[in-house]
């Protein structure tokens, strides 16, 4: 990566290894979480939204393989003519291995599908889902799993009703990546009780594990998660736009040039949140951050210790 660029950005690097823009899709396959169905807990994490932070397609009852041909006639009209597959609502590595691999076959009906994007949780990562998915590689395709890490403090985890451990994550990230499976981690910064150098110390420790890549969000307050009844008594304040863009634009700093920027921002609807509504201004918080990147004279990589 050319260290004048302010961060190495996901469409960039695909660009990079496809030779043109690639579009991801999103999937939701029906799956659930341990944190949900009883297993560990229910109800989720604390500022969980209901659908699972994703499309919500699938209560609606639209099969994966609708969602499939809805997407790639709606993308292919703009265009786009090479898809990475990405299954983002809950926990997409959550179920018997037979159905795991019955769902991913599915999204191979098109040649034009490059790759494969799973979003997951760092408990739910094994053997048996790692050979699964190297079966994958083996045809050819591109992939990465998505880990939702959020913090590295266990105090936060346990707060946040997670579910696992930081111990947890670095379990499944070491076997993903002595299997060679690319990693991107989400975190969340504005996470309560924890203060801005924590935030910035979860980022430096996946600086030094050579993460893939990374998605940063800022904290928002979906209607009907527990995070709504403590919003509204009170007891939590969420990060303002400017103090958010400018936790970024340091963290970015940390992080080695080679670590691909999947996304810089949570994103929700202005109608689906209590809190903060900003985080609805994508494109806003992307100029802002690259406004003050520019101004500071910061990029991806100027703080980065091997």
């Amino acid at each position: 990566m050319n260290t004048q660029k302010l961060y190495y950005t996901l469409n960039e690097f695909l660009k990079e290894k496809f030779g043109e823009k690639v579009k991801k899709i999103p999937l939701d396959a029906g799956l659930t979480c341990p944190n949900r169905d009883g297993t560990k807990g229910f109800g989720g994490c604390i500022y969980c939204d209901p659908k699972g932070s994703g499309t919500g397609l699938y209560k609606e009852g639209k099969s994966l393989d609708e969602q499939l041909r809805y997407f790639l006639e709606l993308f292919k009209k703009k265009n786009f003519k090479k898809f990475i597959a990405y299954f983002q609502s809950f926990s997409n590595t959550y179920a018997p291995i037979e159905k795991l691999k019955k769902l991913y076959d599915t999204v191979f009906i098109d040649p034009s599908i490059v790759g494969l994007a799973i979003g997951t949780r760092p408990d739910c990562v094994d053997e048996k889902v790692v050979n699964l998915l190297k079966t994958y590689q083996e045809k050819g395709y591109y992939l990465w799993i998505e880990l939702g890490l959020q913090s590295i403090y266990n105090e936060t985890l346990k707060l946040i009703n997670r579910g696992h451990t930081f111990e947890d994550f670095l379990k499944a990230y070491y076997l993903l990546k002595e299997n060679d499976i690319p990693v991107v981690v989400h975190i969340i910064f504005g996470l309560p009780k924890e203060t801005k150098e924590m935030m910035i110390e979860t980022v430096k420790t996946l600086a030094k594990l050579k993460i893939d890549g990374i998605k940063f969000h800022a904290l928002y307050i979906p209607k009907g998660s527990k995070m709504e009844e403590m919003y509204l008594r009170g007891e939590y304040k969420p990060l303002k736009m400017e103090e958010y863009i400018e936790l970024v634009a340091y963290a970015l700093t940390y992080l080695p040039p080679s670590t691909v920027i999947h996304r810089v921002c949570s994103e929700a609807r202005e109608e689906d949140i209590l809190a903060p509504t900003w985080v609805s201004k994508k494109m806003e918080v992307i100029n802002l951050l690259r406004k003050i990147m520019n101004e500071k004279k910061l990029y991806q990589g100027k703080n980065y210790q091997p």
